[in-house]
């Protein structure tokens, strides 16, 4: 195993070394010590930052994230949870789809005004209606 500088680890991950300090803070990676200042990382960090970032971009929270992680690196996906965080992101897929419909249909809408024209008029509804919930 190689043993990684911290501004490497950075570079090679494209995450600032202030997030990989608050990362290792956090207990979702460790560094193996320091060489003068600087921390030094295992290369198999690389592989852990990935899955933290896939984690994010799936809409897990950092301490989901860290509830993955068993001991000695190994690390278990709860497949039921998998589904349930699928459903959700196409469920926001669709919205978003309907959204961007809804925004071109007003950018196009050849009422004078935006306050005119009944899908705008909509929307606005809607959006309060969701804001308002409890």
């Amino acid at each position: 195993m190689k043993s990684l500088d911290i501004s490497e680890v950075s570079q090679r991950s494209g995450l600032k070394p202030s997030a990989l300090r608050y990362y290792e803070d956090l207990g979702l990676i460790q560094s193996d010590g320091r060489k003068g200042l600087r921390r030094q990382y295992d290369d198999t960090v690389l592989e852990r930052l990935a899955l933290i970032s896939l984690g994010r971009s799936a809409g897990f929270s950092l301490k989901e994230i860290h509830s993955i992680f068993q001991n000695e690196g190994r690390f278990e996906l709860d497949r039921d949870r998998l589904r349930a965080q699928a459903r959700m992101v196409e469920q926001q897929i669709r919205r978003l789809r309907i959204l961007a419909r809804a925004l071109n249909h007003v950018s196009d809408c050849p009422a004078p005004q935006h306050a005119e024209c009944p899908t705008f008029r909509k929307m606005m509804q809607k959006a309060l209606g969701q804001s308002v919930r409890p």
